[in-house]
């Protein structure tokens, strides 16, 4: 499915640049497990780190479908006390949504230059049964924001990121879980979207550059 043209929220506000987040390339950053990766913790990460998208600190939740970033992304926003996730779940526009470019162009119009201004972002909700974009969400520019989903850390999203968090499990077990989920008359589309993030997450070098990585 291609994407269709969709308004741009606030205009083509300029972009301040932040500094470079540096792959973390060097097998430095070890995987830890489900359990061992506290919430409380993480955000304490986060909230330690400096704010890179005007006073907001971006608590990015990425890794492949099935992997179980929406579990963990819920619980920072409780250990945060109820800071606002994003679930790019929302954002995408069906089961062929392009990663990396153009997803990340939504995400610094609709979300990350609102933020940067110290005003509320928004983007529309995308209705997966109708197949089209429903109404607009508001998410204010707290102190703290979580953003979650496949692509959630691409090059130009986690530039503006206080943290990284990269989740993963077996391909299998992702697979499974997904179909539980969604059902198994969408096979196609899961065996379709795996392939398809794998090539942005083997092109934008995500998982090397998280600071934490978690395995479910």
């Amino acid at each position: 499915m291609s994407v269709s043209a969709l308004p741009r929220v606030g205009g083509a506000a300029p972009i301040m640049r932040q500094p470079h987040r540096h792959p973390r390339d060097d097998g430095s950053v070890p995987a830890v497990s489900h359990r061992a990766a506290a919430p409380d913790d993480l955000v304490a990460r986060a909230r330690a780190a400096p704010a890179r998208c005007g006073a907001v600190r971006v608590l990015c939740v990425d890794g492949p479908a099935g992997s179980g970033k929406t579990t963990l992304a819920e619980a920072l926003a409780a250990a945060a006390g109820g800071a606002p996730v994003v679930h790019l779940d929302d954002c995408y526009e069906g089961w062929s949504q392009p990663l990396g470019e153009p997803l990340t162009a939504r995400l610094r119009d609709w979300l990350l230059d609102p933020w940067a201004r110290g005003d509320a972002g928004r983007h529309p909700r995308y209705d997966w049964a109708a197949g089209r974009f429903g109404g607009w969400v508001e998410v204010p520019a707290t102190p703290l924001v979580v953003l979650e989903g496949c692509g959630s850390a691409a090059a130009g999203v986690r530039e503006r990121a206080a943290l990284v968090v990269w989740v993963e499990a077996d391909e299998g077990v992702r697979l499974a879980r997904g179909l539980a989920r969604d059902g198994a008359a969408l096979q196609a589309h899961w065996v379709a979207w795996q392939a398809a993030e794998a090539a942005h997450f083997a092109a934008d070098g995500t998982r090397a550059a998280a600071d934490v990585v978690v395995r479910t």
